[in-house]
């Protein structure tokens, strides 16, 4: 097998894998519906037991069930490893019926981006090979189910399993969108969401000046120092939902709000924590006081000579079979490859299709990028 082999194999399937983009998508599946992720997980199961390849199934009584299929399972080269979720942020309903439309070389739908064309770009890629009889190591696609909530409805223990899952392998291809910049990402921001919920005194509105203290007055200054971190190759801080009060001629006594922050590495977290404590602390309207909790974590990817490594790895591969090489970068956004690469395993992030208008009901991607991912991923999976 050489690489033209491998290309053209990958361009004679793709039509028929633009149908099952089609169907994936239309299986609505957002974080919380456990009913919606688990039937895209059984869609890909039956493919690849159709096959002849190995499927395991992690179940979780809230979340998705976790999919893993292997391929080539007995093989003796060292593993590689490739992921993607199944799970979406759209509500039910939010693209119509049926969910998915085509239109020239772009696709519409939920998920059409972010991330289930990018696990379809990943089965294509396996089908190819396998066709072409490749046999010299195992293969592992892990099909993730609450991604999109960093995993928190299981209490991290869907993404614990994909990394048990992935423990030894020579390297792990998250099939994120491809940003369409020619780069491949090795490094993340982690995120973590703290609420405040602050507690002040009620009274008539008409007496603000000499009796009650206003939570929400309260948490506006808050906001406002919690705004001002703002670097964009570090720490940001987006205070994103509030909810408060109750009636225009009351003083409120309560308002709760959630901060959303981004790091680069464990250092900024640490300080942001205790940021986040001195300003919950501090108070500015006397008589209130705030409670903080953390609803939301996810790892930082940090910039590992690992990752950068095996970057390197795969654009000797490119360059030999004659695929554009790739540059590296950072995105601002979190994705499970953090949690991977933090158990030391090599990891390379955004090798999925390209698209843009995610997390949004105007979602598209480009039906030319799936055979392109494929092409990427086979590659890699390949000759590494």
């Amino acid at each position: 097998m050489n690489g033209q082999q491998l290309f053209d194999q990958i361009d004679s399937l793709a039509k028929e894998y633009l149908r099952v983009w089609e169907d994936v998508c239309n299986i609505e599946s957002p974080s919380r519906h456990k009913a919606g992720v688990d039937a895209v997980g059984k869609y890909f199961s039956a493919m690849a037991a159709a096959r002849g390849w190995e499927v395991e199934t992690f179940p979780h009584a809230v979340s998705g069930d976790v999919v893993c299929i292997t391929m080539n399972p007995t093989a003796k080269g060292e593993m590689v490893c490739i992921s993607g979720h199944m799970d979406t942020v759209h509500p039910l309903g939010s693209f119509g019926t049926p969910a998915v439309r085509i239109e020239g070389d772009r696709i519409y739908g939920p998920g059409v981006t972010d991330c289930k064309g990018g696990i379809v770009a990943g089965f294509l890629a396996m089908d190819a090979l396998s066709r072409l009889g490749f046999s010299d190591r195992p293969v592992r696609l892990l099909l993730q189910s609450d991604e999109e909530v960093s995993s928190m409805p299981s209490n991290k223990e869907t993404i614990g399993y994909i990394c048990r899952k992935a423990e030894g392998a020579t390297a792990f291809l998250n099939l994120e969108n491809d940003k369409g910049h020619g780069n491949l990402c090795i490094a993340r921001k982690g995120i973590v969401t703290f609420d405040f919920t602050v507690h002040g005194v009620a009274g008539h509105s008409s007496r603000c000046a000499i009796e009650g203290a206003n939570a929400i007055l309260e948490a506006a200054h808050k906001i406002i120092e919690l705004e001002k971190i703002k670097d964009n190759d570090g720490l940001t801080c987006c205070c994103s939902v509030i909810s408060g009060g109750t009636v225009p001629n009351t003083i409120p006594d309560f308002c709760r709000f959630q901060a959303n922050v981004r790091f680069a590495n464990m250092a900024q977290y640490e300080w942001m924590c205790q940021k986040a404590k001195e300003v919950a602390e501090t108070v500015f309207v006397p008589g209130c006081r705030t409670a903080l909790e953390t609803s939301t974590f996810r790892v930082a990817m940090e910039e590992e000579e690992r990752n950068r490594d095996l970057l390197a790895r795969m654009n000797r591969i490119y360059r030999e079979v004659g695929l554009p090489e790739m540059g590296a970068e950072m995105n601002t956004g979190g994705s499970d490859a953090a949690d991977v690469a933090s158990c030391g395993i090599p990891c390379v992030d955004s090798i999925g299709v390209y698209g843009e208008k995610i997390h949004s009901v105007k979602e598209w991607a480009s039906i030319p990028s799936l055979a392109k991912s494929a092409k990427y991923v086979a590659s890699a999976i390949a000759w590494l």
